[in-house]
């Protein structure tokens, strides 16, 4: 299918073409939207995908010898071959795709958790995780008699380094972190908590759900054992993610579901388990996501992450110093290195209010605790505002935010 050219620089009039619903209105006012964390908006390119997909290609995959499974199966797998350069795997079979990056992180907790935790060792996660990278290793931990360890965070919302390292020890059997944090924006130092962890012995998990569509990654150079991330907050669709892990991991592990794909061969007595990655990739998957997904890969690459990264850098810089010229406001998450991210509290307004005025004006943003609410417990706050930008935002879209909030302020004070 047909795509974007190559920018020669970053042409936002331009990328936004490819986004028709940047075109729609919301209560009769033109469209805002600052809720990219939760899920970006689909281009057209992935859009005819799904199109074409169903109505010249629906068949299931990998089991047909008839045309159109064929099709389907080779439509399917270029989005593996895609997937391993675009985060620099060194093979295609460690690229497993699941539902999206909760699934990721279950089916690892799962099952790394069954072959290596035992009673008495422990997982170490930090205090900004989003609530998949806590809950599933609560699960792992009360079900093998581990001990879950939290890393602290300072008031700008970036990690204790100090006692990472000091939690690091002979029982430490992972260690589980967000690359760029849903709720603050904080970009970790996961090249550092990698060789940390590596040191003690420890693989180390990154939930890269709010990094793939910013930042280039390179799991090769991280020397990251498992990475997780989601389909549709890169400007694919939902219902598809990525687990990358290292095939000696993913060789020593156990399945985590049983039924179709899955198998060389069943027998009553014995079945015997499929080679990397249908070993993970049990019963019919979602095919159109998945082959979707392929072109938002192509757009992303297209677009060029490092343009992208440069120009939301400086939109985030825009938002905050231009918000923080709004009275009583102040900003949730001041680290040194943030992404794409702008959590903020008006006064003692509750967030929610905020938002719905905002909404009214057309400006979508999300309120609440952002599924992080042992980080708002930390803060000492019900919640906040977040908006969160994406590559088709504009400095425009900003000053509508600031005047929304401006505006939100007068109505609620």
């Amino acid at each position: 299918m047909e795509q974007t050219a190559v920018l020669e620089h970053f042409d936002v009039e331009k990328i936004r073409q490819d986004f028709p619903i940047l075109t729609r209105k919301v209560n009769g006012k033109p469209l805002v939207y600052l809720d990219n964390g939760a899920t970006t908006q689909k281009p057209k390119q992935v859009i005819d995908a799904i199109v074409e997909y169903y109505t010249q290609l629906n068949s299931n995959v990998h089991r047909g010898v008839h045309y159109l499974s064929q099709l389907a199966t080779d439509a399917f797998e270029v989005t593996r071959r895609k997937l391993r350069p675009f985060i620099n795997a060194a093979h295609e079979h460690e690229i497993i795709l699941t539902k999206g990056t909760t699934e990721g992180i279950n089916l690892v907790a799962s099952c790394y958790g069954k072959a290596y935790v035992k009673a008495g060792d422990e997982i170490i996660i930090s205090a900004m995780e989003h609530h998949s990278n806590i809950v599933p290793w609560q699960m792992l931990c009360e079900e093998r008699g581990a001990t879950l360890r939290v890393v602290p965070i300072n008031d700008a919302g970036e990690l204790d380094m100090e006692a990472y390292r000091a939690a690091l020890n002979d029982r430490t059997k992972m260690v589980a972190v967000t690359y760029v944090s849903n709720a603050l924006g904080t970009v970790n130092p996961v090249g550092e908590i990698i060789r940390q962890a590596h040191a003690a012995g420890a693989p180390v998990l990154l939930d890269a759900a709010q990094a793939v569509q910013h930042l280039p990654i390179d799991v090769q150079a991280l020397d990251v054992d498992f990475l997780v991330f989601s389909g549709h907050k890169m400007y694919g669709p939902t219902g598809i993610g990525v687990l990358y892990g290292k095939e000696k991991w993913l060789d020593a592990m156990p399945p985590y579901q049983g039924g179709g794909e899955m198998i060389k061969d069943v027998a009553f007595e014995k079945t015997t388990y499929n080679e990397l990655p249908f070993k993970y990739e049990a019963g019919t998957p979602n095919i159109e996501a998945g082959i979707c997904l392929a072109h938002a890969v192509d757009y992303l690459e297209t677009a060029g992450l490092n343009r992208i990264a440069q120009h939301e850098r400086e939109l985030l810089a825009y938002a905050g110093g231009r918000l923080l010229e709004i009275p009583e406001l102040r900003i949730i998450g001041t680290a040194q290195e943030k992404s794409s991210v702008v959590s903020f509290l008006l006064g003692g307004i509750h967030p929610y209010d905020v938002g719905v005025i905002l909404d009214k004006l057309g400006i979508a943003v999300r309120t609440g605790h952002h599924c992080t609410q042992p980080l708002m417990e930390r803060y000492g706050i019900p919640g906040t505002v977040r908006a969160s930008i994406a590559m088709y935002n504009t400095k425009e879209d900003i000053d509508a935010l600031v005047a929304g909030v401006q505006k939100a302020a007068e109505m609620l004070a």
